[in-house]
C-alpha cells in the first residue's frame, strides 16, 4: 500500500543554547545549523525510512528547491509538492543542554496548499492506503474528510495543537496521535476522552500509551533508556514510523514498539529529519536493547 503524507515542509534554523532565553534577554548561541524539517517532511521521511512507499502532498517557495532533493533522496514521491509564491515555511528552534527544545514556526507555503492537490493525490490512491496529516498546513480537515470518503485509513498528528480543529476531524480518523499535554487539553475541551479507533499518546521519557476502541484498558510501552542530544522531531519520527510499520502489515503493538525504538534512536542524534533512522538502524537498536 502507500502512505500519502499531507503536510508541511520547513527550513529549520537550529540554535543550541545554554538555556532558553527569558523575556527581554539577548542570548548568544553555542552553535547554529540549517536543515530540513516540518512535521510533514519529518513524518514522511520516517515512513519512507521504515520501508513504506510514501507520497508527499505539500508546497514550497522558490527558496526551497533543496528540500525537494532531500525528500527525493529519502525515496519519497515528490510529484505532489507544489511551487508557491510564498516563502518556504521555516522554524526557529532552540535546543538546550538537556536536549529539550522550544520552537517558533512560520507557515509560508505550508498555508498555501490547494484543493486540486488533494484531488490529484486521492485520484491515484487506493482503498486501504494511509492519509497522514498534521496541523501545520491549511485544508487539513478537508483533506482528511476526502481521504476517508475514498476509503483510505486516516492518521492525524494533532500538533501544533488546536482543540477545535482536532475535534472537527475526530469522526473521520482511524488513528489519532497526541502527546501528554495535547491529550489533557483535548480531554478538557471535549469533556471526555476522544472516541477514535486508535488513540496514541506519547509520554516522552515515559514511553507511549495505546488505547484501542472497544478494549477496556490501554497498553503502555516503556521508553528506551537513552541519553538525549536533541528531542526535535522525536514525535514525528514516532508517528511516521508507526504508520509506516502499520502500512507494511505489522500489528498495532509491534508497530508501536518499532516506532518507540526509532524515536528513541532519533533523540541521540542532532537535527530533525537528519536524525531519523532507517529500518535497518532501528532493528539493530532494538536488538541491542532487547
Amino acid at each position: 500500500m502507500t502512505i500519502h503524507c499531507f503536510g508541511s515542509i520547513n527550513v529549520d534554523h537550529v540554535h543550541r543554547v545554554a538555556h532558553f532565553p527569558m523575556a527581554g534577554e539577548t542570548l548568544a548561541d553555542d552553535d547554529y545549523t540549517v536543515g530540513l524539517g516540518g512535521k510533514g517532511a519529518n513524518q514522511a521521511i520516517a515512513a519512507a525510512r521504515s520501508g513504506a512507499q510514501t507520497h508527499f502532498v505539500g508546497a514550497i517557495g522558490k527558496d526551497g528547491a533543496w528540500a525537494l532533493d532531500l525528500l527525493s533522496e529519502a525515496a519519497i514521491d515528490i510529484s505532489g509538492i507544489a511551487l508557491s509564491d510564498a516563502a518556504t515555511g521555516h522554524a526557529v528552534i532552540y535546543v538546550d543542554t538537556q536536549g529539550e527544545n522550544t520552537i517558533v514556526i512560520h507557515g509560508g507555503a505550508n498555508q498555501a496548499l490547494a484543493q486540486n492537490q488533494i484531488d490529484t493525490a486521492l485520484a491515484r490512491s487506493k482503498p486501504g492506503d494511509w492519509w497522514l496529516a498534521q496541523n501545520e498546513t491549511n485544508l487539513v480537515t478537508e483533506s482528511i474528510v476526502a481521504a476517508k470518503a475514498r476509503r483510505l485509513r486516516t492518521a492525524y498528528s494533532a500538533a501544533p495543537f488546536d482543540a477545535v480543529a482536532t475535534q472537527a476531524v475526530l469522526p473521520h480518523l482511524d488513528l489519532l496521535a497526541v502527546n501528554e499535554g495535547e491529550a489533557a487539553a483535548l480531554r478538557d475541551h471535549l469533556g471526555h476522552d476522544p472516541d477514535v479507533p486508535v488513540l496514541v499518546t506519547t509520554l516522552g521519557a515515559q514511553g507511549v500509551m495505546i488505547k484501542e476502541r472497544g478494549k477496556e484498558s490501554a497498553i503502555t510501552l516503556p521508553a528506551y533508556k537513552v541519553t538525549p542530544i536533541d528531542t526535535t522531531g522525536a514525535g514525528d519520527t514516532f508517528i511516521g514510523t508507526l504508520v509506516g510499520a502499520l502500512d507494511q502489515g505489522k500489528d498495532l503493538i509491534a508497530a508501536a514498539e518499532t516506532a518507540n525504538a526509532a524515536a528513541a534512536l532519533s533523540v541521540t542524534r542532532p537535527g530533525a529529519s537528519d536524525a531519523i533512522p532507517t529500518a535497518k538502524e532501528t532493528a539493530a537498536f532494538m536488538d541491542s536493547h532487547a
